[in-house]
Parts: structure tokens; sequence; C-alpha cells
């Protein structure tokens, strides 16, 4: 059933992406994480990518030893990052695609064509006690198929939302945002957890906190933007206070 409650995931990746541009120790991930704890984060989402461009192996063992917040590993389904969750069992997994030549994750994960596939893939990592997320298009055929595969939980990709606003195409927004409704509602109908993510702004982000059946949102490159700016505390701080109003 819907819930009132709302849960912010800090996406901590490109606090890295500026630390290896000059190949330093700093600025620290984990202190990122930290930092986003006091200031209201219900969750951690880090990406460990194939070709370790942001996050990188310490990272993750790192944010494993030291952090108190749920650690959300994303990840592409291949075997070795399967090896890694399981050596880490994080609080939660999702699954994304990767493609080497993006910048960032491009679109939902294809889960109807590889549905035997993914299946036999994630059964390892609920048994070993990790939440399966699987990030899609808000499609009702990806969802079904995510649901059928034994995922807990969908992450629905609001990039395609995010870009007509920010292109000023506010008929294809709203039809974008209609979508996300209806999805949101058919998924938690199936008994999946629904969380949401990817390009929202302050600009972008109440009329997704406001769909009751969005229990989570994941939310990284505009806040360690806004940091620039702001300070990273008070840049989540206000992304918290517009998720809260919307949800009131």
């Amino acid at each position: 059933m819907p819930e009132k409650t709302l849960r912010l995931g800090v996406n901590i990746d490109h606090v890295a992406t500026v630390r290896n541009a000059r190949g330093s120790a700093y600025p620290d991930p984990l202190r990122a994480a930290q930092i986003a704890q006091e200031a209201g984060a219900d969750g951690i989402t880090a990406h460990l990518r194939e070709d370790r461009r942001h996050i990188s192996d310490s990272d993750i063992e790192g944010l494993m030893q030291n952090l108190s917040l749920p650690l959300n590993f994303e990840m592409a389904a291949t075997d070795e990052m399967q090896a890694i969750a399981l050596r880490h069992r994080p609080h939660a997994v999702c699954l994304v695609p990767e493609k080497r030549e993006e910048r960032t994750t491009e679109g939902g994960l294809e889960v109807a064509r590889e549905e035997n596939r993914l299946a036999h893939f994630i059964a390892p990592l609920r048994e070993a006690g990790c939440r399966v997320s699987i990030f899609i298009a808000a499609d009702r055929r990806q969802i079904e198929a995510a649901h059928r595969i034994g995922a807990e939980v969908i992450e629905l990709h609001t990039g395609a939302y995010c870009d007509a606003h920010a292109e000023g195409r506010l008929d294809a927004r709203d039809d974008e945002l209609v979508r996300l409704t209806e999805m949101a509602r058919f998924a938690d109908s199936l008994g999946l957890e629904v969380h949401a993510g990817h390009g929202l702004t302050y600009d972008t982000v109440q009329p997704v906190a406001a769909l009751p059946e969005v229990r989570e949102l994941n939310i990284g490159h505009f806040l360690i933007g806004e940091a620039i700016f702001l300070g990273l505390a008070p840049a989540i701080g206000e992304m918290r206070r517009l998720m809260d109003a919307a949800r009131a």
C-alpha cells in the first residue's frame, strides 16, 4: 500500500568523479556519505562501473565498513559485479544497464528480453540477503518482467521527464509524468516497491515526490553540482524540504 514516508537516497558517484580528475585522495566519497547522513539522507547509492570511472572497489569497502546508512549498490548484471555484491552483501543491489561509451546511464534495463538470464542472476543475491532492485523505464512490459523474475523493487527512470522539462518541451514533460504516475500505480498493484530517479532537480522533484506509490528517490549528480555553490548539507537539506512538502 502507498505510504506517506518518502526516503531520499543520495548518490555519491560524482564526488569520486571529482577526486579521480586529479588522481588524488580527495574529495572522499565516504566523507560525502557521512555528511549526507547528517543532512537527512536515508540511504547512500554508489555505482561501481566496469571501467571504474568514479566509484572504486576501495570506496565500496570503505562504505560497507564505516557507513551506518543502508548502501544501494548499483551495478551491471555481470559475473564480476555479482561476485563483488555477494562478497560485501549490501542492503540493496540495483541492476542498471551499462555501456562504456555512455556518459551516464542512458535508459532502463531491458528485462523482458533477458528475463531468464536475469532471473538466474538475481537468485543468489536474494539468497544472500540483498534486496534486488531493477532500474527500468516506466513501461508495463518491463515492470511485469521485473515482477516475474523475483525483483522486490523497481526504480523508475525519470530521465525523459527531466530532460523534457529542461528543454522546455512541456507537453512531453507532462506526458512523461502521466506515464510515471500510471506505472508507479501499476507496479505497486503487483506488490513491487517503487523507487524513482535520474536527473531530478529542485525544479522537477516535487511532482514525482508527490506520487503516493513512490517510496524512495535516488538523486546524485544535481546535488553534487549544487554543493559547489551551497555546500553538500544545505543542498541535500533543500531537496529533503521539497520532497517533504510535496508529500505533505
